[in-house]
Protein backbone atom coordinates (compact mmCIF):
# COMPACT_ATOMS: atom_id res chain seq x y z
CA UNK A 1 0.00 0.00 0.00
CA UNK A 2 1.58 3.46 -1.03
CA UNK A 3 1.75 6.68 1.87
CA UNK A 4 -0.85 7.84 0.03
CA UNK A 5 -3.72 5.23 0.34
CA UNK A 6 -2.95 4.62 4.24
CA UNK A 7 -3.62 6.45 7.19
CA UNK A 8 -0.25 8.61 8.23
CA UNK A 9 0.57 9.50 11.98
CA UNK A 10 2.91 12.11 12.92
CA UNK A 11 4.76 12.69 16.79
CA UNK A 12 5.51 16.39 17.57
CA UNK A 13 7.81 17.17 20.26
CA UNK A 14 6.68 20.75 21.43
CA UNK A 15 3.25 22.18 21.87
CA UNK A 16 4.53 25.84 20.76
CA UNK A 17 3.69 27.71 17.82
CA UNK A 18 5.39 25.83 15.20
CA UNK A 19 4.51 22.66 16.92
CA UNK A 20 0.94 22.97 16.95
CA UNK A 21 1.05 24.64 13.66
CA UNK A 22 1.92 22.01 12.32
CA UNK A 23 -0.50 19.83 14.36
CA UNK A 24 -3.34 21.84 13.35
CA UNK A 25 -2.43 21.51 9.55
CA UNK A 26 -1.96 17.28 9.50
CA UNK A 27 -4.96 16.71 11.25
CA UNK A 28 -6.60 18.87 8.77
CA UNK A 29 -5.10 16.70 5.75
CA UNK A 30 -6.02 13.73 7.74
CA UNK A 31 -3.30 12.53 9.80
CA UNK A 32 -3.32 11.43 13.30
CA UNK A 33 -1.31 13.64 15.57
CA UNK A 34 0.67 12.99 19.11
CA UNK A 35 1.81 16.55 20.05
CA UNK A 36 3.96 16.13 23.47
CA UNK A 37 5.04 19.01 25.47
CA UNK A 38 7.28 18.54 28.28
CA UNK A 39 5.70 20.84 30.80
CA UNK A 40 3.16 19.97 33.26
CA UNK A 41 0.94 22.33 31.91
CA UNK A 42 0.39 24.22 28.41
CA UNK A 43 1.29 27.99 29.76
CA UNK A 44 3.00 30.24 28.39
CA UNK A 45 5.20 33.28 29.96
CA UNK A 46 3.36 36.51 30.40
CA UNK A 47 4.53 38.21 27.10
CA UNK A 48 2.88 40.07 23.96
CA UNK A 49 3.62 38.76 20.71
CA UNK A 50 3.92 40.65 16.83
CA UNK A 51 1.62 38.70 14.35
CA UNK A 52 2.30 40.42 10.77
CA UNK A 53 0.35 39.96 7.64
CA UNK A 54 2.34 36.57 6.87
CA UNK A 55 1.08 35.13 10.30
CA UNK A 56 -2.24 36.43 10.07
CA UNK A 57 -2.48 34.57 6.83
CA UNK A 58 -1.30 31.34 8.29
CA UNK A 59 -3.96 31.88 11.21
CA UNK A 60 -6.48 32.17 8.48
CA UNK A 61 -5.34 29.08 7.43
CA UNK A 62 -5.63 26.81 10.35
CA UNK A 63 -9.12 28.53 11.08
CA UNK A 64 -7.49 30.37 14.04
CA UNK A 65 -7.95 33.41 13.34
CA UNK A 66 -11.26 34.78 14.60
CA UNK A 67 -10.07 33.62 17.89
CA UNK A 68 -6.76 34.64 18.06
CA UNK A 69 -7.52 38.26 17.12
CA UNK A 70 -9.70 38.70 20.02
CA UNK A 71 -9.15 41.36 21.76
CA UNK A 72 -6.03 42.22 19.96
CA UNK A 73 -4.25 45.31 19.58
CA UNK A 74 -3.99 47.34 16.38
CA UNK A 75 -1.70 50.04 16.34
CA UNK A 76 -1.54 52.73 14.10
CA UNK A 77 2.39 53.16 13.57
CA UNK A 78 6.05 51.35 14.72
CA UNK A 79 7.81 54.26 16.11
CA UNK A 80 11.84 54.29 16.83
CA UNK A 81 13.24 57.37 18.97
CA UNK A 82 16.45 57.73 20.15
CA UNK A 83 18.17 59.05 23.23
CA UNK A 84 16.29 62.65 22.69
CA UNK A 85 12.91 60.95 22.49
CA UNK A 86 13.39 62.44 18.85
CA UNK A 87 11.12 59.96 16.34
CA UNK A 88 13.97 58.42 14.07
CA UNK A 89 11.86 56.22 11.90
CA UNK A 90 8.47 56.27 11.50
CA UNK A 91 6.99 53.09 10.11
CA UNK A 92 2.98 53.08 8.68
CA UNK A 93 1.20 49.39 9.43
CA UNK A 94 -2.57 48.91 9.54
CA UNK A 95 -3.50 51.03 6.55
CA UNK A 96 -4.33 50.92 2.70
CA UNK A 97 -1.52 49.62 1.08
CA UNK A 98 0.15 48.77 4.35
CA UNK A 99 1.46 45.80 6.08
CA UNK A 100 -0.93 44.71 8.69
CA UNK A 101 0.75 43.63 12.12
CA UNK A 102 -1.25 43.26 15.42
CA UNK A 103 -0.03 42.46 19.11
CA UNK A 104 -1.63 40.28 21.74
CA UNK A 105 -0.58 38.29 24.25
CA UNK A 106 1.20 34.91 23.88
CA UNK A 107 -1.07 33.33 26.13
CA UNK A 108 -4.00 34.02 23.53
CA UNK A 109 -2.40 32.57 20.77
CA UNK A 110 -1.07 29.74 22.96
CA UNK A 111 -4.49 28.89 23.80
CA UNK A 112 -6.19 29.36 20.33
CA UNK A 113 -3.93 26.93 18.65
CA UNK A 114 -4.58 24.62 21.51
CA UNK A 115 -8.21 24.57 21.06
CA UNK A 116 -7.94 24.31 17.48
CA UNK A 117 -5.89 21.60 17.94
CA UNK A 118 -8.04 19.44 20.07
CA UNK A 119 -11.23 20.40 17.88
CA UNK A 120 -8.78 18.57 14.89
CA UNK A 121 -8.34 16.00 16.99
CA UNK A 122 -4.78 15.72 18.04
CA UNK A 123 -4.02 14.39 21.27
CA UNK A 124 -1.47 16.70 23.16
CA UNK A 125 0.05 15.16 25.91
CA UNK A 126 2.09 16.99 29.12
CA UNK A 127 4.80 15.81 31.43
CA UNK A 128 6.17 13.96 27.73
CA UNK A 129 9.97 15.29 27.25
CA UNK A 130 11.23 14.03 24.10
CA UNK A 131 15.45 12.94 24.56
CA UNK A 132 15.46 12.23 20.48
CA UNK A 133 14.60 11.07 18.04
CA UNK A 134 15.92 8.41 15.00
CA UNK A 135 15.67 8.98 10.91
CA UNK A 136 13.40 6.18 10.46
CA UNK A 137 10.85 7.87 12.17
CA UNK A 138 11.36 6.94 15.80
CA UNK A 139 10.23 10.01 18.84
CA UNK A 140 11.72 8.72 21.76
CA UNK A 141 10.73 9.81 25.36
CA UNK A 142 12.09 10.21 28.43
CA UNK A 143 9.84 7.44 29.72
CA UNK A 144 11.88 4.85 28.16
CA UNK A 145 9.46 3.97 24.98
CA UNK A 146 9.95 4.87 21.24
CA UNK A 147 6.91 6.33 19.19
CA UNK A 148 7.07 5.32 15.49
CA UNK A 149 5.27 7.73 13.53
CA UNK A 150 5.55 8.82 9.22
CA UNK A 151 6.75 11.79 10.41
CA UNK A 152 8.67 12.97 13.78
CA UNK A 153 8.63 16.57 14.32
CA UNK A 154 10.80 18.45 16.65
CA UNK A 155 9.92 21.70 17.30
CA UNK A 156 11.13 21.56 21.38
CA UNK A 157 12.83 24.71 21.60
CA UNK A 158 16.53 25.87 20.83
CA UNK A 159 17.54 23.62 23.60
CA UNK A 160 16.03 20.67 20.76
CA UNK A 161 16.37 17.28 22.09
CA UNK A 162 15.50 15.94 18.72
CA UNK A 163 17.41 18.23 16.86
CA UNK A 164 20.68 17.14 18.27
CA UNK A 165 20.36 13.53 18.62
CA UNK A 166 20.47 13.90 14.82
CA UNK A 167 23.52 15.98 14.99
CA UNK A 168 21.67 18.29 12.82
CA UNK A 169 23.12 21.71 13.95
CA UNK A 170 25.78 23.97 12.04
CA UNK A 171 25.96 26.92 14.88
CA UNK A 172 24.83 28.58 17.74
CA UNK A 173 25.56 32.14 18.12
CA UNK A 174 25.08 34.32 21.17
CA UNK A 175 24.38 37.56 20.45
CA UNK A 176 25.61 39.30 23.54
CA UNK A 177 22.11 41.07 24.08
CA UNK A 178 18.93 40.36 25.40
CA UNK A 179 15.69 41.81 27.40
CA UNK A 180 13.87 41.63 30.09
CA UNK A 181 10.34 40.59 29.00
CA UNK A 182 7.18 41.69 31.56
CA UNK A 183 3.46 42.27 31.30
CA UNK A 184 1.79 45.30 33.44
CA UNK A 185 -1.69 46.68 33.00
CA UNK A 186 -1.49 49.90 31.20
CA UNK A 187 -1.83 52.98 32.25
CA UNK A 188 -2.87 56.87 31.56
CA UNK A 189 0.24 58.73 31.37
CA UNK A 190 2.77 55.99 30.54
CA UNK A 191 3.49 57.57 27.40
CA UNK A 192 2.14 61.08 25.85
CA UNK A 193 -1.22 60.92 24.83
CA UNK A 194 -0.56 60.46 21.44
CA UNK A 195 1.90 57.94 21.84
CA UNK A 196 -0.29 55.22 24.01
CA UNK A 197 -1.74 53.29 20.74
CA UNK A 198 1.95 53.46 18.69
CA UNK A 199 4.06 50.51 19.28
CA UNK A 200 7.58 52.49 20.01
CA UNK A 201 11.34 51.39 20.36
CA UNK A 202 13.22 54.04 22.43
CA UNK A 203 17.17 53.89 22.58
CA UNK A 204 19.58 55.22 25.07
CA UNK A 205 23.01 53.56 24.51
CA UNK A 206 23.43 50.11 24.89
CA UNK A 207 19.57 49.88 26.40
CA UNK A 208 16.10 49.87 24.74
CA UNK A 209 12.98 50.11 25.88
CA UNK A 210 10.00 48.40 24.23
CA UNK A 211 6.65 49.57 24.71
CA UNK A 212 3.83 47.23 23.22
CA UNK A 213 0.03 47.68 24.18
CA UNK A 214 -0.87 43.64 23.63
CA UNK A 215 -4.67 44.39 24.53
CA UNK A 216 -6.89 47.16 25.59
CA UNK A 217 -5.87 46.41 29.34
CA UNK A 218 -2.30 45.17 29.33
CA UNK A 219 1.41 46.09 27.60
CA UNK A 220 4.05 44.13 27.16
CA UNK A 221 7.56 45.82 27.80
CA UNK A 222 10.92 44.36 26.72
CA UNK A 223 13.69 46.08 28.84
CA UNK A 224 16.78 45.32 26.22
CA UNK A 225 20.68 45.54 26.95
CA UNK A 226 23.89 43.98 26.45
CA UNK A 227 24.89 40.61 28.46
CA UNK A 228 27.50 41.73 29.92
CA UNK A 229 25.33 45.45 31.38
CA UNK A 230 24.76 43.10 34.69
CA UNK A 231 22.99 45.98 36.51
CA UNK A 232 20.30 47.05 33.78
CA UNK A 233 19.65 42.43 33.54
CA UNK A 234 18.61 42.14 36.80
CA UNK A 235 15.20 40.33 37.81
CA UNK A 236 13.33 42.65 39.52
CA UNK A 237 14.36 45.39 37.00
CA UNK A 238 16.21 48.30 38.58
CA UNK A 239 13.97 51.31 38.54
CA UNK A 240 16.08 53.71 39.31
CA UNK A 241 18.95 52.79 36.46
CA UNK A 242 16.52 52.22 34.02
CA UNK A 243 15.00 55.60 34.85
CA UNK A 244 17.68 57.37 34.56
CA UNK A 245 18.82 56.00 31.13
CA UNK A 246 15.31 57.19 29.86
CA UNK A 247 13.57 59.80 32.54
CA UNK A 248 11.05 60.78 29.42
CA UNK A 249 9.60 56.82 31.15
CA UNK A 250 10.13 57.73 34.60
CA UNK A 251 6.24 56.90 35.26
CA UNK A 252 6.14 53.68 33.16
CA UNK A 253 8.93 52.91 35.03
CA UNK A 254 7.66 53.02 38.32
CA UNK A 255 5.07 50.94 37.59
CA UNK A 256 7.42 47.98 36.79
CA UNK A 257 7.75 45.74 39.89
CA UNK A 258 8.69 42.49 40.19
CA UNK A 259 7.82 41.07 36.86
CA UNK A 260 10.08 39.97 34.32
CA UNK A 261 12.54 36.95 33.36
CA UNK A 262 15.93 38.03 31.28
CA UNK A 263 15.88 36.00 27.77
CA UNK A 264 19.36 35.82 25.94
CA UNK A 265 18.86 36.94 21.97
CA UNK A 266 20.65 33.87 19.96
CA UNK A 267 20.74 32.18 16.41
CA UNK A 268 20.70 28.93 15.38
CA UNK A 269 21.38 27.75 11.91
CA UNK A 270 21.07 23.86 10.77
CA UNK A 271 22.91 21.44 8.28
CA UNK A 272 19.63 20.53 7.47
CA UNK A 273 15.92 21.25 8.77
CA UNK A 274 15.62 17.72 8.34
CA UNK A 275 17.45 13.69 8.48
CA UNK A 276 14.72 10.97 7.34
CA UNK A 277 11.51 11.31 8.27
CA UNK A 278 12.31 14.01 11.03
CA UNK A 279 11.40 17.49 10.30
CA UNK A 280 12.87 19.97 12.50
CA UNK A 281 10.91 23.32 13.26
CA UNK A 282 10.71 27.09 14.97
CA UNK A 283 13.35 28.02 17.25
CA UNK A 284 15.04 25.00 17.24
CA UNK A 285 15.94 24.96 13.58
CA UNK A 286 16.04 29.37 12.97
CA UNK A 287 16.11 31.01 16.58
CA UNK A 288 16.73 34.56 15.90
CA UNK A 289 16.42 37.65 17.57
CA UNK A 290 13.19 39.95 17.67
CA UNK A 291 14.12 42.17 16.09
CA UNK A 292 11.58 42.26 13.37
CA UNK A 293 9.13 40.59 15.15
CA UNK A 294 9.19 37.07 12.98
CA UNK A 295 10.19 34.43 15.03
CA UNK A 296 6.66 33.44 15.80
CA UNK A 297 5.86 34.38 12.17
CA UNK A 298 8.47 32.19 10.76
CA UNK A 299 7.26 29.34 12.78
CA UNK A 300 3.69 29.36 11.40
CA UNK A 301 4.32 30.01 8.21
CA UNK A 302 7.07 26.88 8.31
CA UNK A 303 4.35 24.75 10.38
CA UNK A 304 1.57 24.79 7.84
CA UNK A 305 4.20 24.86 4.70
CA UNK A 306 5.88 21.35 6.54
CA UNK A 307 2.14 19.65 6.54
CA UNK A 308 0.94 21.03 3.12
CA UNK A 309 4.19 19.23 2.09
CA UNK A 310 4.39 15.97 3.22
CA UNK A 311 0.47 15.76 3.49
CA UNK A 312 -0.11 13.52 0.82
CA UNK A 313 3.61 12.89 -0.70
CA UNK A 314 4.99 9.58 -1.03
CA UNK A 315 7.99 9.76 -0.13
CA UNK A 316 8.66 11.65 3.06
CA UNK A 317 12.02 12.40 3.23
CA UNK A 318 11.77 13.61 -0.30
CA UNK A 319 9.01 16.07 0.68
CA UNK A 320 10.65 17.37 3.33
CA UNK A 321 14.15 18.50 1.19
CA UNK A 322 11.24 20.29 -0.87
CA UNK A 323 9.79 22.12 2.26
CA UNK A 324 13.47 23.26 3.13
CA UNK A 325 14.09 23.89 -0.27
CA UNK A 326 11.12 26.37 -0.19
CA UNK A 327 11.39 28.06 2.96
CA UNK A 328 14.41 28.42 4.02
CA UNK A 329 15.85 31.42 2.08
CA UNK A 330 13.00 33.71 3.56
CA UNK A 331 13.54 32.03 7.04
CA UNK A 332 16.97 32.90 6.96
CA UNK A 333 16.75 36.33 4.85
CA UNK A 334 14.58 37.41 8.31
CA UNK A 335 16.92 35.59 10.55
CA UNK A 336 20.73 37.34 8.96
CA UNK A 337 18.36 40.81 8.62
CA UNK A 338 17.24 40.31 12.43
CA UNK A 339 20.69 40.34 13.38
CA UNK A 340 21.91 42.70 11.29
CA UNK A 341 19.50 45.16 13.05
CA UNK A 342 20.97 44.34 16.14
CA UNK A 343 24.09 45.18 15.67
CA UNK A 344 23.05 48.96 15.93
CA UNK A 345 22.36 48.37 19.73
CA UNK A 346 26.60 48.79 19.95
CA UNK A 347 26.59 52.18 17.83
CA UNK A 348 27.16 55.73 19.86
CA UNK A 349 24.14 57.48 20.20
CA UNK A 350 24.60 60.50 17.69
CA UNK A 351 25.86 57.96 15.08
CA UNK A 352 22.44 55.60 15.68
CA UNK A 353 20.18 58.24 15.04
CA UNK A 354 21.94 59.82 12.15
CA UNK A 355 21.82 56.68 10.22
CA UNK A 356 18.23 55.63 11.58
CA UNK A 357 17.32 59.05 9.96
CA UNK A 358 18.70 58.54 6.93
CA UNK A 359 17.61 54.85 6.68
CA UNK A 360 14.57 55.41 7.54
CA UNK A 361 13.68 57.38 3.99
CA UNK A 362 14.82 54.32 2.03
CA UNK A 363 12.05 52.49 0.02
CA UNK A 364 14.61 49.82 -0.54
CA UNK A 365 15.96 49.27 2.95
CA UNK A 366 11.98 49.28 3.77
CA UNK A 367 11.18 46.70 1.90
CA UNK A 368 14.06 44.39 2.95
CA UNK A 369 13.15 44.75 6.18
CA UNK A 370 9.37 43.87 5.19
CA UNK A 371 9.77 41.32 3.08
CA UNK A 372 8.94 38.95 5.55
CA UNK A 373 5.59 40.60 6.63
CA UNK A 374 4.65 41.40 3.41
CA UNK A 375 4.81 37.22 2.02
CA UNK A 376 2.02 34.95 1.29
CA UNK A 377 2.90 31.86 3.04
CA UNK A 378 2.63 28.02 1.79
CA UNK A 379 -0.34 27.28 1.88
CA UNK A 380 -1.98 30.33 2.95
CA UNK A 381 -3.47 32.62 0.38
CA UNK A 382 -5.82 34.36 2.32
CA UNK A 383 -6.88 37.99 2.56
CA UNK A 384 -5.96 39.57 6.31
Amino acid sequence: MSEQNKARHAEIAGAGIGGLTAAIALAQRGWSVTVHERAPNLRTFGAGIYIWSNGLRVLKALGAYDQATVGAHIGPQFHTRDHNDTTMEEIPINGPGDARLITILRETLINTLVDVARKNNVEIRTNSAATGATPEGELLLADGSARKADLVVGADGINSNVRDSLDLMLYRKHLGYGAIRMLIPRAEGDVPPEDENRYIEYFTGTRRILYTPASERDLYVALCCAAEDAEALKVPADRQLWTESFPHLAHLVARFGDAGRWDAFEVVKLKRWSKGRVAILGDAAHAMPPYLGQGGGCALMNGLALADAVGAADDIPQALERWEERERPLTEHTQDTAERLGDMNFWPDDIRSQVLKITGQSPEIGAIRMRTARHVPTAADFDV
